[in-house]
């Protein structure tokens, strides 16, 4: 049995507790030159919706969103 996460509770201003930050995805566009932890320095070549493609020169890879190592230069 499999459970699924409940919708998002709300955050009363009177709480103690800090609200939870939404992380900020980066948007790429083609020809972005971009620095990626495991794979070193590349070049988007592709854009889509949920991931890009980059170009890293020995190898193209796809690389899915939130692309929590890559960054732009």
């Amino acid at each position: 049995m499999t459970t699924r996460p409940g919708p998002q509770r709300r955050h009363f201003a009177s709480s103690p507790f800090a609200p939870r930050v939404e992380p900020t995805i980066e948007t790429f566009e083609v020809d972005d030159r971009v620095s990626h932890q495991s794979y070193g320095l590349g070049r988007v070549v592709n854009k889509e919706p949920a991931a890009v493609t980059v170009n890293f020169g020995t190898r193209t890879l796809r690389i899915p969103s939130p692309f929590p190592k890559l960054e732009r230069l």
